[in-house]
Formats: structure tokens, C-alpha cells, sequence
């Protein structure tokens, strides 16, 4: 089993239609402890990432730029550059491996340098840090994806615009997450990867 251009196309698109369904939830999510806009920034970018998948990449390697490049240009705050980051280290990884537990170990390394959070700090990164090990070990599941995105709702944010609330971040699940716990439900949805 390894990641073919078939299904991470497949995966991308399960992706963009989950953001699509959950855009005003993601949105209401942001408004709660940040700018409000993560679920309509992050269709616009999968949106476009369809679109341009539409012509299918001659490699993976080739797929993931163009994820990576399409989410930069065109997904606003800091969900571009941090989903970004994450495609491009997994483009750069997918030289040497198809294997689906390893490029997300190389995009959450890159997560991490970006935007410099650690686990703990109410971003993407406490779900990525959760849920990549759990593809390694091939023992992810949905009930897992809901609780590491749950997990973020106690937590003080130490990073990002929802750092500002402080205490009053608390109570609330982080946007970013949400949007990351939706990645992993299509990739889990995805035959063949896993």
C-alpha cells in the first residue's frame, strides 16, 4: 500500500468537499477565537486545489507542489502557509518514499518549524502530533480523529490570533484543528493509503 497520484487526488477531493460541507461551522469556529474567515479561506484554497487536480499530475511528487503552491496563493491568515508547508515537505519526502505515515512525519516537522507551536498550544499541530503516529501504526481510526480535535477545546492557545483571548481561548475547539481532524477523516475515507 503506499500513496498513488489516483488516490491522493481521491484524498484531496474528499478533503475539499468535507471543507466545503463544514466551511460556515469552520467560519463559526474562527469567529469564537479568531478572525472568522478559516472555513471560507480553506474552501477557497480546496476549491482551487480540485480545480487544478482536475488535470491529473504526472507524479505525486508533481501533485503535492501544485496542492502546496495552490493552498499558498490562495488560502488567506496562517492556514496557507502552514497547510502549504505541510504539502511541500511532503512533495519533497515523496522523492524517496510513497509511504503515507512518512510524508506526514516530514509536514508535521515542517508544521512545526513555521509556525513554531509545540504540542499544547491549541493549533493544528496538537492534532497532526496525535493522529500521524496513529497512520504509522496503522491503528487511526474516526473515534481517534474526533477526540484529538476535541482535545483542543480545553486547551489555552499559545499561538496565533487566539493567543490574545488568553483563558478565555478555553471552551473552545481550535479552527485549525478542525480542519486538520478533516484531513485525516478523508484520508481515512480514502481506499488504498492506508
Amino acid at each position: 500500500m503506499g500513496l498513488t497520484v489516483n488516490n491522493l487526488v481521491e484524498w484531496m477531493n474528499n478533503f475539499s468537499t468535507k471543507i466545503e460541507q463544514n466551511k460556515q461551522y469552520l467560519s463559526d469556529l474562527d469567529t469564537a477565537i479568531g478572525d472568522g474567515d478559516h472555513g471560507f479561506n480553506m474552501s477557497r484554497g480546496m476549491s482551487a486545489v480540485s480545480q487544478k487536480l482536475s488535470t491529473m499530475p504526472d507524479s505525486i511528487t508533481d501533485a503535492f507542489k501544485q496542492i502546496a503552491m495552490t493552498l499558498i496563493s490562495t488560502v488567506g491568515g496562517a492556514s496557507g502557509p502552514l497547510y502549504g508547508t505541510a504539502f511541500l515537505e511532503m512533495a519533497k519526502k515523496s522523492s524517496s518514499t510513497s509511504d503515507i505515515g512518512e510524508l506526514l512525519e516530514a509536514a508535521l516537522t515542517g508544521i512545526k518549524k513555521r509556525g513554531g507551536a509545540v504540542p499544547g498550544d491549541k493549533t493544528m499541530v496538537d492534532v497532526w502530533t496525535e493522529l500521524v503516529p496513529e497512520v504509522k501504526d496503522h491503528s487511526l481510526t474516526a473515534a481517534k480523529i474526533d477526540e484529538a480535535v476535541a482535545h483542543t477545546k480545553e486547551l489555552v492557545a499559545k499561538k496565533g490570533r487566539a493567543s490574545y483571548l488568553g483563558e478565555r481561548s478555553k471552551g473552545h475547539i481550535d479552527p485549525g484543528s478542525q480542519s486538520s481532524g478533516y484531513l485525516f477523516e478523508a484520508l481515512l475515507e480514502t481506499e488504498g493509503i492506508l
